[in-house]
């Protein structure tokens, strides 16, 4: 009867593990299939064009494309600031601020403001990874465990940023540091707050970006603020932050993208897990080049540590030749720039404070 059952599944061409088929099923592991499925998206979206009138018409129709997918991500028109602590130094003030908005989860945000007097171009400064959040870029040296994490990446360079002329702002992301609260345990917080957000009809990415929104509508409003001359600068997730606010906030004339080179095509080749850079569905229209592409005309530096491993040569190439399509089309090349440089995962800022100042510079009076 078995017998019978076996021979009838190899004529009806069934696998079966049975030397009476000759093979047995090979089963492609769910590793292997995903990275089949990555290097065969479809990236539909690609720009292709060569004038400016195609790379306009590209940019209205990706950046559309690009907010669907993200989701609800507009900040509050008007919220309440609350001050929990100010800091006098010789050259400029700190000020730690809690927004709170009807609706919205309470932001917390550094005020980093020079004592030079009169109306100053501002920065937007947006931290990484870390359970400290955004206390290092804000050079909270006095809070346990700062110091050796500013150390370690050159970190506080909303700091470095304050002490070059520029108003800073500096706010917290979800789920790190002040916001992240009780850690999950062995769960990364980034995944498990994905998943948990999802459920929602939120991504984690989104929330980000309505609070680096929020912090560019502070920094605009701000009595001491210049808001024709805005910026935006971040390290490793917040490089990826600080692409993404500038590709979709017009008012941004000039970001740094540090430690941030590659693209999720890459980075879900294999297992991954940091739900704050997933935009759902990305890769049916592009990736990192594409979202970097809205932001020319505009200027653009990336940063690059020789001996960062999250960047692959290969990748970081392929974003530029991408990005650089846009900008030839806008006859704007010498506005993309890459700072190579000697080092690791680490904000550099040699070439980031060229660049900011060329464009930031204050007016003549």
């Amino acid at each position: 009867m078995r017998l019978t059952f076996l021979i009838s599944l190899c004529v009806l061409g069934v696998s079966v593990v049975s030397p009476l088929c000759g093979q047995s099923s090979k089963i492609p592991s769910l590793n292997d299939r995903l990275k089949q499925d990555v290097a065969a998206a479809p990236l539909s979206m690609r720009f292709k064009g060569t004038t400016s009138d195609d790379c306009r018409t590209w940019q209205k129709d990706f950046a559309a494309k690009l907010k669907s997918l993200l989701g609800p991500h507009t900040p509050p028109t008007v919220w309440k600031p609350t001050t929990v602590s100010v800091k006098e130094f010789d050259d400029f003030r700190r000020e730690e601020l809690l927004l709170t908005a009807e609706g919205q989860p309470p932001l917390p945000v550094y005020l980093l403001i020079p004592k030079a007097k009169g109306k100053r171009p501002a920065i937007l400064a947006l931290h990484g990874h870390g359970a400290h959040g955004h206390h290092p870029v804000a050079g909270r040296d006095d809070l346990p465990g700062v110091d050796a994490a500013i150390r370690n990446n050159n970190y506080d360079y909303g700091r470095q940023l304050v002490r070059q002329g520029y108003v800073v702002a500096v706010p917290c992301l979800t789920p790190f540091g002040d916001r992240l609260g009780k850690s999950p345990g062995k769960a990364d917080a980034c995944a498990d707050t994905f998943i948990r957000m999802s459920l929602l009809g939120k991504t984690l990415m989104a929330e980000n970006l309505r609070d680096c929104l929020w912090s560019i509508e502070l920094l605009a409003r701000h009595p001491q603020v210049d808001a024709d001359r805005l910026g935006c600068v971040g390290l490793s997730y917040g490089g990826r932050m600080t692409m993404l606010t500038a590709a979709l906030e017009p008012r941004i004339k000039v970001c740094v993208i540090s430690g941030a080179l590659n693209v999720m095509q890459e980075r879900i080749s294999k297992p991954y897990s940091c739900g704050a850079q997933i935009i759902p569905g990305l890769l049916q229209y592009g990736d990192v080049p594409e979202i970097a592409s809205l932001i020319a005309p505009r200027h653009c530096v990336w940063e690059a540590g020789s001996q960062d491993k999250l960047i692959d040569p290969l990748w970081a190439d392929e974003i530029l030749l991408r990005q650089r399509r846009a900008f030839k089309a806008l006859n704007a090349v010498d506005r993309l720039s890459i700072d190579r440089f000697e080092g690791g995962h680490v904000w550099h800022g040699t070439g980031a404070s060229v660049v900011l100042a060329k464009v930031l510079r204050p007016r003549e009076k």
